[in-house]
């Protein structure tokens, strides 16, 4: 940079200082710095060392103890198995759904972006509940589901509908302004150039859209592995079978084994804990891509 562009930087900070609408007392400044702090400790930091503390509060081989007990693996393994089948689908769901409504103008297109959004203003019991009456022994299909001896309710697939439709606005939403931002100018000249669908989204959309993307799909396994209300309604809370880990940190805890619900309960801390770290990352690798295009 020109020494003429400096000065001129340092002009426009001294004029920043120097207005009045940004200028507050030291005192103002670290009151407003501690009241932020004091939040973040009390309601983030504590409660994290609270878990860890309770977790080894018995020592390591108890708390190894209660992540290798059987029930706890097969909670282990079956949230990570319903993480592995709604990412993917919300995955697919939410670039197509992205897609279509960043690029494309059709009737009802504004109804597609609220029912995107109808996740987040639903209770998670309530969608657990409305499965429960589509699917249930005495819901709209239950006597069809029971005579072709399907079972979806208190059953694995009924865990992955339910965790599928809490987290189907993750990654669309992510993706939707990123894509409206980006405009149609490049699509359009790939598929001027002769270029087909797939090889204008993969060779040009898809670049354009990767960190976001990421982003959405760090978020969306996140939620998925953490759900409670909607699962813990068409689960059935089975031992072993539909006890996602969430689930069975409630069942441990109800029956006052806190070693154990506080061992597993640092498992999903950790991975919260990786979920944010992958989020920084992709943050900061999307801020140095977007300043090398510049």
């Amino acid at each position: 940079m020109s020494a003429a562009g400096i000065l001129h930087g340092r002009v426009d900070a001294r004029r920043f200082e120097n207005n009045a609408a940004t200028r507050e007392s030291p005192w103002v400044r670290r009151a407003i710095l501690g009241v932020a702090l004091a939040f973040f400790v009390l309601f983030l930091v504590l409660p994290l060392v609270a878990v860890f503390a309770e977790a080894l509060r018995k020592g390591w081989g108890t708390y190894v103890h209660a992540l290798t007990d059987a029930d706890a693996l097969a909670a282990i393994r079956l949230t990570l198995l319903v993480a592995a089948v709604s990412v993917p689908l919300n995955l697919v769901f939410g670039v197509a759904a992205a897609w279509s409504i960043a690029k494309f103008e059709f009737r009802g297109k504004h109804f597609l972006t609220t029912l995107i959004d109808l996740p987040f203003s639903v209770s998670p019991v309530i969608a657990g509940l409305i499965f429960v009456l589509l699917f249930g022994a005495h819901g709209w299909f239950g006597a069809w589901l029971i005579a072709h001896d399907i079972k979806i309710i208190f059953a694995v697939p009924g865990i992955v509908l339910a965790t599928v439709f809490i987290t189907v606005p993750f990654i669309a939403r992510e993706l939707i302004p990123l894509m409206e931002a980006q405009g149609r100018e490049e699509e359009e000249a790939a598929t001027v150039l002769g270029a087909n669908g797939f090889q204008t989204f993969w060779r040009v959309t898809l670049p354009n859209i990767k960190w976001g993307l990421l982003y959405g799909v760090i978020l969306c396994n996140a939620r998925a592995m953490g759900e409670f209300g909607a699962v813990s309604v068409v689960s059935g809370h089975i031992r072993g079978m539909t006890n996602t880990m969430p689930l069975h940190v409630e069942i441990l805890y109800n029956e006052y084994n806190f070693a154990a619900a506080f061992a597993v309960a640092s498992l999903l801390a950790l991975l919260a804990l990786v979920t944010l770290c992958l989020k920084s990352f992709i943050e900061w690798k999307a801020s140095q891509a977007a300043k090398d295009t510049e």
